[in-house]
């Protein structure tokens, strides 16, 4: 099967800085688009970010001028860099990865999540 396994986060004031980094493992044969969602008590998942496997990159209007995506393709790892935290980035952040498995089968495979907190 395929697993992603998030790492990162925390705790951080506002104004700080805090990275996040996923890694796909598995029964591989290719990864399309990555992403970033996050979600916060009471409210649905929303994208952070996404992606290609070209380096195309698309951001949420919030994330915009503050994160940053990048992705490693041999090592099947995406990577989200914050800066400028604010109290309204808190949230449970989810890894996400568009898999093609070694069966040729293609699935859009989500992490366990890890917590963001950011203190005013």
């Amino acid at each position: 099967q395929v697993q992603l396994v998030e790492s990162g986060g925390g705790l951080v004031q506002a104004g700080g800085s805090l990275s996040l980094s996923c890694e796909v493992s598995g029964r591989v044969f290719s990864i399309f688009d990555m992403g970033w969602y996050r979600q916060a008590p009471g409210k649905q998942r929303e994208l952070v970010a996404r992606i290609a496997r070209d380096g195309n990159t698309n951001y949420a209007d919030s994330a915009k001028g503050r994160f940053t995506i990048s992705r490693n393709n041999a090592e099947q790892t995406v990577d989200l860099q914050m800066n400028s935290l604010r109290p309204e980035d808190t949230a449970v952040y989810y890894c996400n990865a568009d898999v093609r498995s070694i069966r040729y089968t293609d699935d859009s495979y989500w992490g366990r999540g890890t917590q963001v907190t950011v203190s005013s």
